[in-house]
């Protein structure tokens, strides 16, 4: 049974639906994989044995009775610990919010378990979702698939890594800056990251609450369509892969091609090459204005997060990771008219951006531009951590700032992701575009 562990969650479903594969069995398997791991206290922060069991035993009732919610009923999954779990301690990876217990599931946690998905529990992130490195000496650090000394990406570090190192079928993330797609990228995931808005943010602890997005990371886009499915409670996109022959892509040159390193770029340029192999027309594409957009990050992120996390900061700024609290306490230098007239200007660029891509299917860049840093020298370095945090989230940020639908796939270089940024709202187009790029790059 411990092969059922590599298996993509659509897999599993399908072997339920079989009857090759028990739902308890299969969550007793995940359950004695996560209880025996070397890493399991840094990659969950809690785990629900008794919700997971009581879900189980459900499922395969169901399954025995023909009367399965979805393809992904009695799959075990993940949620990062900003999820509200009812009667279950949800953190935010803070010390501020320790014990806190809620009373009530998120609003994304019910729509899954109504599809019959299995909570597993809550794995660790960057303190209060700030930070694109998932470095967090307040509660664990988890650690990297690919290099066991560097960071794991964030903040949906404890996500990937759940994922990754087979301690769930998929792990359900958030995405305000990058938090997704980073560790799904460096994790060699699929993530895909929301559109503003899409997705109920009810129940889920906020870091700023007009860029933030919840999201999965799986092992195959397939996974992610149904799980993006379940989330929003809704029926799931034919997943059959399509065809790239005729498909018009971007190439982001602005800003996202900038200093990225050796590995990123070739993993980046072999997967442009596949696509390109398969039939999709690939056009170089610069857009100045991002140039502006990225330099307004810094008002719109710091003072919506400080303006949310102030109070509960300042009473106790001591229990906050240094890293953390500086880059809260920098919302602080920006007055209100600043942040009005950033948005303003924003928006303006949102338009600009929505004419000139609009002839593309999709904008593609590496995910990150950097490979993961090392955690000895995040953790010695006040500078190195402030740059690599940054540029780990260069690239994806550009979603978020745009408002946009996106996902990122392996490109077949470890910790190597390519990014593909669809339309906003367009998470069903970007989906099927995303299969069939999946299929050229495999």
């Amino acid at each position: 049974m411990k092969e059922w562990l590599g298996q993509t969650a659509a897999d599993l479903g399908r072997g339920i639906a079989a009857g090759d594969i028990d739902p308890v069995a299969l969550t007793e398997t995940y359950l004695e994989a996560i209880a025996t791991h070397r890493y399991t206290d840094r990659i969950y922060a809690r785990v629900t044995v008794s919700r997971a069991r009581a879900e189980a035993a459900a499922s395969a009732a169901r399954a025995k009775a023909g009367q399965r919610l979805s393809l992904l009923d009695g799959v075990p999954i993940s949620w990062k610990d900003l999820f509200d779990t009812a009667g279950v301690a949800t953190e935010a990876g803070t010390a501020l919010l320790k014990d806190r217990v809620p009373d009530r599931d998120a609003e994304v946690l019910t729509n899954a378990s109504a599809a019959g998905l299995i909570c597993l529990g809550k794995t660790h992130l960057s303190e209060l979702a700030f930070s694109g490195l998932g470095l967090n000496p307040v509660t664990a650090t988890s650690p990297c698939v690919n290099d066991e000394a560097a960071a794991p990406g964030g903040s949906s570090s404890g996500a990937a890594a759940s994922v990754s190192f087979w301690l769930a079928a998929a792990g359900i993330g958030s995405d305000t800056g990058g938090s997704v797609r980073v560790p799904a990228g460096w994790h060699d995931l699929v993530g895909l990251k929301t559109t503003s808005g899409r997705l109920s943010l009810n129940g889920v602890v906020p870091l700023a609450a007009r860029f933030d997005t919840v999201g999965p990371l799986c092992r195959s886009v397939e996974d992610a369509a149904l799980i993006f499915a379940a989330l929003e409670g809704r029926a799931p996109i034919d997943t059959t892969p399509g065809t790239l022959a005729g498909v018009r892509l971007a190439s982001l040159q602005t800003v996202a091609q900038d200093d990225v390193e050796g590995a990123p770029a070739a993993g980046y340029n072999s997967a442009v090459e596949r696509l390109e192999a398969a039939g999709a027309q690939v056009d170089r594409v610069a857009l100045p204005e991002m140039e502006d957009a990225m330099a307004l990050a810094p008002i719109l992120y710091t003072s919506e997060a400080y303006g949310t996390w102030k109070a509960a900061i300042e009473a106790n700024p001591e229990a906050v990771f240094r890293e953390i609290l500086e880059r809260f306490r920098a919302g602080a230098q920006h007055g209100a008219a600043d942040y009005v007239a950033a948005w303003q200007k924003l928006e303006k660029i949102r338009a600009i951006w929505a004419e000139r891509m609009a002839p593309y299917a999709a904008v593609m860049c590496p995910t990150t531009p950097n490979m993961p840093p090392n955690v000895d020298r995040l953790m010695s370095d006040d500078a190195y951590y402030k740059t690599a945090n940054l540029m780990t989230l260069r690239n994806t940020r550009i979603g978020n700032l745009m408002g946009l639908s996106a996902l990122t796939l392996p490109t077949g270089l470890p910790s190597c992701g390519i990014m593909l940024m669809g339309k906003p709202m367009g998470e069903e187009a970007l989906l099927r575009l995303g299969l069939a790029a999946e299929a050229a790059l495999a």
